[in-house]
């Protein structure tokens, strides 16, 4: 039983990262009309910006998680003129060539921190961050938990609520889901476009940034297929739920972070990686919109 209990709070800690994971995936393409299917990938990329910026200040916590937050911003930021001009040439929204452009940035991010970071090697956050030198927060029994699943868990329950409250309780908020429902229609009604998508993109950034820094004392490592590997996840846990769905992501999120962490617990090898996918595939028989449903036809 005390397997099974700390199994369940690794699962919780992990699916909050999926869940951060997925609300901007799916924020970009509700508003901003974009599959940025390797955003995670960027993610990871501030994990990297973190890391350097610990190298070089002599782990400075303060200047390695600000680097990492302006990095995950500028970067989105930065991509949305791109994403907007290949929808522009092509005259029409087009996720699919969205998503092949995002590709695209993946590899190059990817190919850029297997060569100019560390030499290739996995990268290792000092104890400062990750509070591993500090013994576990909470014992008992066979129970441990770590700052790290804490803080993780406690900093993704505020996120996640704060972002639900801008998204129901705002203007900006109404803005955002009156574009998902319908962009012909929120733009005769007033509320400017692309302003609108442009903070889309600076929100994701900031949810990026809190992402990589809560992976990083989460995991406390990170490699260059990091982003590759969760971006998969993203994808699947967006399709199981429904494409679009915010809340069903939510869902679905906590509930592949805890099934992978059962699945580590009590099966040897590397079967929770494997989770995810073959339950997309069985969803995708039995429900192709999703269990919650795709908000897009």
């Amino acid at each position: 039983m005390d397997i099974f209990v700390a199994q369940i709070i690794n699962g919780l800690s992990l699916g909050s990262i999926y869940v951060l994971l997925v609300t901007g995936f799916n924020l970009l393409l509700l508003v901003a009309l974009i599959i940025h299917f390797s955003f995670p990938v960027t993610v990871v990329f501030s994990m990297y910006v973190i890391w350097s910026v610990l190298q070089i200040t002599g782990n400075n916590l303060i200047l390695g998680i600000l680097a990492g937050l302006i990095s995950a911003i500028l970067l989105n930021i930065i991509s949305a003129p791109m994403f907007q001009q290949v929808m522009k040439k092509r005259g029409e929204v087009d996720i699919n060539a969205t998503m092949v452009m995002s590709l695209g940035m993946g590899m190059i991010i990817t190919d850029l921190l297997s060569h100019e970071f560390n030499e290739g090697f996995p990268i290792a956050f000092p104890n400062q961050l990750t509070g591993r030198g500090h013994g576990a927060f909470i014992q008992f029994g066979l129970v441990s938990i770590s700052y790290g699943q804490v803080v993780t868990l406690l900093i993704g329950i505020v996120v996640v609520l704060g972002l639900f409250w801008l998204l129901y309780k705002t203007r900006t908020g109404r803005a955002f889901r009156a574009i998902a429902e319908d962009p012909n229609d929120a733009k005769l009604v007033g509320i400017p476009i692309l302003k609108t998508g442009i903070q889309s993109y600076a929100l994701t950034g900031i949810l990026g940034g809190l992402t990589a820094l809560l992976l990083s004392v989460l995991i406390g490592s990170a490699s260059p297929g990091m982003g590759d590997q969760l971006a998969h996840k993203v994808l699947a846990v967006s399709i199981i739920a429904g494409l679009g769905n915010l809340k069903g992501g939510l869902v679905i999120g906590l509930l592949l972070g805890i099934l992978e962490a059962i699945v580590q617990g009590y099966f040897s090898g590397t079967w929770s990686n494997s989770i995810a996918f073959i339950v997309m595939l069985i969803v995708i028989l039995a429900k192709p919109k999703g269990v919650f449903g795709t908000i897009f036809s």
